[in-house]
């Protein structure tokens, strides 16, 4: 379908309300509209009018529990949101893939040249060459497209923007050039390789995985070539609680080597019990050799792997209140993993700038009020950004209120569970 029957007949024409609906709260569906009307006009404009294309969507994600526990094998819960990445694209003729991000410079790669560039390491131009290069690698079709694209998932919000983009591109390969047919597990897998291997960021598999797949989901990466996912069936709605994303304003450009060295130290302790991961170490046998291993890889390293164990174990007993309806076991849950990450892993804040803590203040503050009714902890990655929150109904506008009192106007985003991942239309 051309971009002006996308326009004019299943966007205006209410054609794609169904879907709509299923991606997006029902007040924010018109501002959506207006998003992907502008989306496609910017296409047109760039790429010319008139063209056979599809519009696409992969979802931002958040993480309930097992926090840094995926890079070493671990059991993560997430969930999709309703923030997204989103796109317009279309094949084109030749080898040259365009696209360009609102607000940001055109990427262009060259299908003929699909090796790793360190030049490109931490440039999302990196990202298109690297879901390109393994869609290819991977033996399926690969060929020129242009795409416009535009997304709401806050970077450096632990919302993981970066992988809703790669998930996005991956989409867009999977459908315009291989009908749909990979799977969504091994299109977060693609994406994963891309971030690792082209961007230069050694992370897991966790927010590739969740953007992908959607909705609330349990993930088992012991075997990460076929990581076993299970959706739970939990309607948040009706608990009488809202899931709150506080942005502390704090900066993650220059935190590369923190997130790296969370997983190094993990699989340090791993390598000196004889093993590459902590998934595959006997936590008795830690344990008993805890003298030993903080001899050699340090005290720090000791107490993330101390937090990879028990958040590690946490993840099934979150998923098993949310499979009995219990949300205050659940609730439990998410302040024991905040304050092991707090504690033990030891990823808040950074030491690099300690004047700066605005997590934790965040955090301090969420405890203070909503103890004894409410749940919070650190968001993603950490060391900088955000939090997240369980707040009741009743308590949300006067949280809010004061999240943003401290952190601005517009840094608490009240977010709903999104049931799908990526998508085309």
């Amino acid at each position: 379908m051309n971009t002006t029957e996308i326009l004019r007949k299943n966007i205006k024409d209410g054609v794609l309300d169904e879907r709509f609906a299923l991606l997006y709260p029902q007040q924010l569906i018109s501002a959506q509209k207006e998003r992907y009307y502008r989306v496609i006009l910017e296409f047109e404009k760039l790429f010319g009018e008139g063209r056979e294309a599809g519009i696409f969507s992969a979802p931002g994600r958040t993480e309930i529990c097992g926090n840094h526990t995926d890079h070493n094998h671990g059991c993560v819960l997430a969930a999709s949101v309703n923030l997204d990445a989103i796109a317009v694209a279309a094949k084109s003729e030749g080898t040259i893939v365009n696209v360009k991000s609102e607000g940001y410079k055109k990427d262009t790669i060259d299908l003929n040249e699909l090796e790793p560039k360190e030049s490109e390491f931490g440039r999302s131009v990196a990202l298109v060459r690297g879901v390109c290069a393994e869609f290819k690698n991977r033996g399926y079709n690969v060929g020129a497209f242009d795409a416009a694209t535009a997304s709401d998932v806050l970077s450096g919000s632990g919302l993981s923007s970066s992988a809703a983009f790669e998930v996005l591109l991956g989409t867009i390969i999977n459908y315009l050039f291989n009908d749909g047919k990979v799977s969504a597990v091994e299109v977060a897998q693609i994406a994963q390789v891309a971030e690792n291997k082209f961007f230069g960021k050694p992370c897991g598999l966790l927010d590739q995985m969740t953007s992908s797949v959607g909705a609330f989901v349990k993930i088992d990466f012991a075997d990460p070539s076929k990581p076993q996912i299970e959706k739970l069936d939990f309607d948040f709605s009706v608990c009488g609680h809202a899931l709150c994303i506080v942005d502390t304003g704090g900066n993650h450009s220059d935190l590369t080597d923190e997130y790296a060295a969370v997983r190094k130290e993990m699989e340090s302790v791993a390598e000196f019990l004889g093993e590459s991961v902590l998934r595959d170490v006997c936590e008795d046998e830690f344990k008993k050799n805890i003298p030993a291993i903080r001899e050699k890889c340090g005290d720090r390293a000791v107490l993330r792997a101390m937090h990879f164990y028990a958040d590690n174990a946490r993840v099934e007993k979150q998923a098993s209140a949310l499979k009995a309806k219990d949300f205050e076991t659940f609730k439990k849950y998410i302040i024991e993993s905040g304050r092991s990450s707090y504690m033990y892993n030891q990823n808040v804040f950074t030491c690099k700038n300690t004047a700066e803590q605005s997590v934790s203040l965040a955090l301090a503050l969420s405890e203070s009020a909503l103890d004894g009714c409410g749940a919070w902890r650190v968001h993603g990655g950490g060391f900088a950004g955000t939090i997240q929150a369980f707040v009741p109904n009743d308590k949300l506008d006067s949280y809010k209120a004061l999240m943003e009192k401290v952190f601005g106007v517009g840094s608490c985003y009240v977010l709903s569970i999104r049931p799908v991942g990526g998508v085309e239309f």
